[in-house]
């Protein structure tokens, strides 16, 4: 809804989920930023409990002059909740589906984080949903969403700094002391989704979506042979290792993640006919720079230019998506075209491929 004062459209968000990616994504949207193409106000809060509710609320707003949510200890209560304009869905990957169903019955528009769904099947029952509704949803693919990954697409498919992509080698890897977690933990549960894949996998396969996509998402996206091997332990796979081979355009994608090493600082390397571009950062989930060096540069200039990307101070880079839906639902757009929903399915089918040829099955699966 826009605000007549500060003219710029305001989006009223209710957040469900207390954990670390929540605790990430409110921070950024109730910083302070100049200039700020939206403004965020988060209304409502869900969580288990109020008391585990009153504790996000403190710790989030410790240092923040913005409006304090509405604390509820149901979901539902949020969905009802009059002052809520969208659902942000930070909960544990296997109930995504549940929870977005409910907040679109409701008639609220949707941000899930990734993964959407367990597997495709899920995700089609609820995209179905909300276009019967009529509601805007988006998978929350954050680093999709980063100016890094704009100029990122500019040097390897405008300017074509690096000439013919022919190697893209990726890896996100944490280091979780699984052994020392309990068995009901998210991150080692498989009735909650938990492994490697979906949790930080995806991300390496994103970046082999919009390297190798060459701006090609969903549909439209070329459709490479894929090979994989998946370690699994305990019924969650702990490290998986994805071969992307696009037969056409004559080049390969190697994307790894694990639970079990913590991967360096230069995450990925993407190497051309006429040089090198190495993406840098704490994580492949947020990147933070990337160095481009030429094979054939000229003698005059140097042959590596470095190109670093930081946030605004008190953010991590969660608020760019949080920007983007906005400005969507102010113009009526019932999905983004940087994370459109048929990319969305595209990558559930390919993980749904991986585990299944890795024989990784959930009981979400099991069905289909």
């Amino acid at each position: 809804m826009p605000d007549s004062m500060t003219e710029v459209p305001t989006l009223r968000w209710g957040i469900l989920g207390t954990g670390w990616i929540s605790t990430m994504f409110v921070t950024d949207v109730i910083a302070p930023r100049i200039n700020a193409p939206v403004r965020h106000v988060v209304a409502a809060l869900g969580s288990s409990s109020e008391e585990k509710g009153a504790m996000f609320v403190q710790k989030v707003w410790a240092y923040s002059s913005a409006p304090r949510p509405r604390i509820y200890d149901r979901y539902q209560n949020v969905y009802n909740d009059e002052n809520v304009d969208i659902v942000y869905v930070g909960t544990p990957h296997a109930v995504h589906k549940q929870n977005c169903l409910d907040a679109i019955t409701a008639g609220k528009s949707v941000l899930c984080e990734k993964p959407f769904a367990i597997n495709e099947h899920e995700a089609r029952d609820v995209i179905h949903a909300a276009r019967d509704k009529g509601v805007f949803i988006m998978e929350a693919v954050w680093t999709r969403f980063f100016p890094l990954m704009r100029s990122l697409h500019e040097h390897l498919n405008v300017k074509k700094s690096i000439g013919q992509v022919h190697r893209l080698f990726v890896d996100f890897g944490l280091d979780i002391p699984l052994a020392g977690l309990p068995a009901s933990s998210r991150l080692k549960d498989p009735g909650q989704g938990a492994g490697a894949l979906l949790d930080i996998g995806i991300y390496s396969l994103t970046y082999a979506s919009l390297v190798m996509g060459k701006g090609k998402l969903g549909k439209s996206h070329p459709h490479p042979q894929v090979i994989s091997m998946l370690d699994i332990v305990d019924g969650i796979d702990e490290s998986n290792v994805v071969i992307l081979r696009y037969e056409e355009q004559r080049s390969t994608a190697i994307c790894t993640s694990t639970l079990g090493f913590k991967s360096p600082e230069d995450f990925a390397r993407i190497e051309g006919s006429e040089g090198t571009i190495t993406i840098f950062g704490g994580a492949a989930s947020c990147p933070s720079g990337f160095r481009l060096c030429r094979t054939n540069a000229d003698p005059k200039q140097s042959a590596t230019q470095t190109f670093s990307f930081n946030h605004p101070a008190g953010t991590t880079g969660f608020f760019y998506e949080a920007d983007a839906v906005a400005v969507d639902i102010a113009n009526g757009r019932l999905e983004n075209e940087t994370m459109p929903l048929d990319e969305t399915l595209r990558m559930l089918r390919l993980m749904d491929t991986i585990r299944k040829d890795g024989g990784l099955v959930y009981f979400q699966d099991q069905d289909r």
